[in-house]
């Protein structure tokens, strides 16, 4: 197994650098460019990077769970599988939106109330196949106690769509500061290479998406650190949300992602706060800007102006630090 994951993060990187270094010159080419939004004055300079380069490391899992899961798949086992196609879905609504940016050529593509419809069919959908395969059960563990208790088949249904809906859009308003989404992001996917360890072969398939997870998104960081030449786009944002609460149901512990997911919770939250505390106050703020690594660029509370490289370290960290307090709490389940 171990040589398994070990080449499926090495596939992935080697293929995400090699292919970025064609794909990119293909989007500007191609006039694949992000526009910035007129608020967000301190980015002004990024207008015109290419977009949708999620793309790279998308294809690079596809290869992976094409490949090096194939064999599973001949036993019968298609976890990794299920779970890519669940990713596709959400990366094909991140496509149609940045399709409709740049032929718009503005910084709007769907319309929120669109992207919401369509990502809650996507999740119930997921959800009905998933129990009619018998991939997914209504029991819901709690990894601090160890626990497992029955929920309600229609309450567990409204708890997952909350959950899949909740952090695929977490990521995406995560990504707004060049590698951001992409350094949160691996921390997630090593925790459920460490699982996969812990828990032993049955969980081979799973290891491998996300070991290729790793991978593509480390390669990726190549091109997407600060100064970016590419962003991920919603395709790559969308993407990466679906992948991590698609990975917490086939692990079977969704509330592994409160822990887990902390920054992104965080970057939810301050969103949610700016635009309830400004409606209730008739335009009064509690962040300089929203979400939260917008508030710290500017300025924060103590006036000092955190630079983009030093946000990407400080959310990675605690990324990091989440996904080791997550593993203490669950390596032992089985």
């Amino acid at each position: 197994m171990t040589i398994q994951l070990l080449c499926a993060f090495v596939i992935a990187f080697l293929f995400v650098t090699a292919f970025g270094k064609w794909y990119i010159p293909w989007l500007e080419k191609e006039k694949a460019r992000q526009q910035i939004k007129t608020e967000l004055k301190q980015h002004s300079g990024k207008s015109g990077t290419p977009t949708m380069g999620g793309v790279m490391f998308i294809l690079a899992v596809i290869l992976v769970c094409l490949t090096l899961g194939f064999p599973g798949m001949l036993q019968g086992h298609y976890e990794h599988i299920f779970v890519l196609l669940f990713a596709l879905v959400f990366g094909a609504i991140g496509l149609l939106d940045d399709w409709q940016k740049i032929r718009k050529n503005q910084n709007l593509g769907l319309s929120t109330g669109q992207k919401f419809l369509l990502q809650l069919v996507a999740a119930l959908i997921f959800l009905l196949l998933m129990k009619r395969l018998g991939f997914l059960h209504t029991a819901l563990y709690l990894p601090l106690s160890g626990r497992t208790v029955e929920v309600p088949p229609l309450l567990y249904y409204f708890f997952a769509v909350f959950v899949i809906v909740g952090t695929v859009n977490a990521v995406n308003i995560t990504d707004g500061v060049d590698g951001l989404a992409t350094g949160t992001s691996i921390p997630v996917f090593l925790f459920y290479v460490l699982v996969t360890f812990a828990w032993g072969e049955d969980y081979t398939r799973l290891g491998l998406f996300a070991s290729a997870m790793v991978g593509g998104l480390m390669g990726f960081l190549v091109f997407n650190f600060n100064p970016a030449k590419v962003f991920m786009g919603d395709t790559g944002s969308l993407f990466l949300g679906g992948a991590i609460a698609a990975m917490a149901f086939a692990y079977d512990m969704p509330l592994i992602l409160i822990p887990l997911c902390v920054m992104f919770i965080i970057e939810t939250l301050s969103d949610i706060i700016q635009v309830g505390y400004f409606k209730a106050t008739h335009g009064k703020r509690v962040f300089r800007m929203a979400p939260f690594h917008h508030h710290l660029e500017l300025g924060g509370w103590t006036g000092r102006k955190w630079k983009e490289k030093e946000i990407f370290v400080l959310y990675t960290g605690v990324s990091l630090l989440c996904m080791v307090f997550s593993f203490l709490i669950v390596f032992e389940r089985f």
